[in-house]
């Protein structure tokens, strides 16, 4: 009877209807102050389909977000569902630590078979269920290989919210009141399109970061000690939609290579034809040591991998484990997406579609000075919004202006339009919609773009 009543409680909980402001009421009272979206997209959702989602008041939202980038085939994709039933009907364990299954084995097969040289050369490590645990892995490996302690990092990035995690993450807001964070980060310049951080800006700008690198590791006075790791993202994603130049890139491979420290390349956010090829790192044909993959990896269920360079596979057995890296269902669904994105050329889709996506802003720009800069790679897309009113800097470029980007996000959500932020200041819109998002629904966002900067006081010119 009881097991009856929980059957019957859990179907009306699924199926429940309300109003939105009751259950945000509710999970006020539940849930702890860190809970963040809520806050920004005041929805309580009752089912979603591909990129839209319907709240519990039957209001339709056109998803941009795609639970940042983790639904890389969109919400419910039926492949996707039909592989969490085959194994849910196949008496498959759902959880198995790290012991093997036939589906592992595939899943760990056709994983490989994506990494540059198919893989040859790799060996993968399951880690706990969320791209910050894979963070720490590679950190914790690099250390453990090189002997040496140091990391460095890049400023704009993200690497996740654990301990040495967000030491090696640049936005300071949530460090603030936490002391002790882990020693030996160095932290230095990543290039950025619209505002470089040399004040240069151009190739010239890129060639003086690279050569600052470059100088850092190679002078005796630099006072920085040989670090185990570099770890950098290939198109920073919560930093603002930075994608790094290949000059820069090719030659932190080179000289960290030359040098025997390891290069994590964090491809959480950007991997799976996220930014037209399988890999962000692809666009600088480098091959990282240590990749760390998460989100779109288990097809939307929690999963984090790392591929590993065998040869620096410096762990003994049992030397870093985690309960939940055995997870089944998020194995199927993470094949499922895999095997769509290679067989259907979705890399190749997105390329072409972040092209004709980027010329249609800056149709919008010409009309919305607001629009400082439109930067990224794909379906990963950025919108700075600025002050075209006040002084340019030597740039030319104008002051970012976050408080007409959270203005303009909440009318977008008033639109039926869910859109991220990001970025200094939070000044960035950016996109990370499912890979396999229309042409035609891309001109629906538009418009509720448009409409949104309008509805924000924005007037064009």
């Amino acid at each position: 009877m009881m097991t009856d009543k929980v059957r019957i409680d859990t179907a009306d909980a699924i199926t429940s209807n309300g109003n939105n402001e009751a259950y945000l009421a509710r999970q006020a009272e539940y849930e702890s102050n860190v809970r963040s979206y809520p806050r920004k997209l005041p929805l309580a959702i009752a089912k979603a389909e591909g990129v839209w989602i319907t709240d519990v008041e039957n209001n339709q939202y056109l998803d941009c977000l795609a639970g940042a980038g983790t639904l890389a085939l969109g919400h419910n994709h039926p492949d996707v569902l039909k592989s969490i039933q085959s194994v849910i009907t196949s008496g498959l364990p759902l959880h198995t630590l790290d012991l093997t299954t036939p589906l592992k084995d595939k899943f760990s097969e056709y994983l490989l078979s994506v990494l540059p040289g198919e893989g040859k050369e790799y060996c993968l490590q399951f880690t706990g269920p969320s791209g910050a645990d894979a963070v720490e892995a590679a950190i914790k490996l690099a250390k453990k290989h090189t002997g040496r302690s140091g990391v460095i990092a890049f400023s704009g990035g993200y690497h996740g919210m654990t301990h040495g995690a967000l030491s090696v993450t640049g936005n300071l807001s949530p460090k603030e009141a936490v002391n002790g964070m882990m020693p030996e980060v160095q932290f230095m310049p990543y290039p950025h399109l619209y505002r470089c951080p040399l004040g240069i800006g151009g190739e010239a700008g890129v060639k003086a970061l690279t050569y600052y690198f470059e100088n850092l590791i190679n002078d005796v006075e630099s006072g920085v000690r040989k670090p185990a790791a570099v770890i950098l993202e290939a198109v920073q994603g919560e930093g603002g939609v930075n994608p790094a130049p290949a000059e820069w890139l090719q030659r932190i491979r080179k000289v960290t290579e030359e040098h025997g420290i390891l290069l994590i390349i964090d491809e959480v956010q950007a991997g799976f034809a996220r930014t037209g090829k399988f890999f962000a790192f692809e666009h600088a044909g480098i091959q990282p040591d240590i990749i760390v993959m998460s989100k779109a990896v288990g097809g939307g269920l929690p999963l984090a991998v790392l591929g590993i360079k065998k040869k620096f596979d410096a762990w003994a057995p049992g030397h870093h484990t985690g309960t939940f890296r055995g997870n089944q269902l998020a194995m199927a669904t993470g094949l499922t997406t895999l095997q769509f994105l290679k067989e259907n050329n979705i890399a190749e889709k997105v390329a072409e579609q972040g092209e004709w996506l980027k010329g249609k802003l800056a149709e919008l720009q010409q009309r919305y000075p607001v629009i400082g800069h439109i930067r990224g790679l794909g379906m990963m897309i950025g919108i700075e919004l600025v002050k075209p009113n006040e002084a340019q800097d030597q740039l030319g470029c104008y002051p970012a202006d976050g408080e007409l980007s959270a203005l303009v996000q909440k009318k977008c959500f008033e639109a039926g339009l869910i859109l991220e932020r990001g970025g200094r200041h939070g000044a960035v819109l950016r996109l990370l919609p499912s890979l396999l998002i229309s042409n035609a629904e891309l001109e629906i966002f538009l418009d509720k773009f448009e409409n949104a900067l309008l509805s924000a006081g924005v007037k064009p010119v």
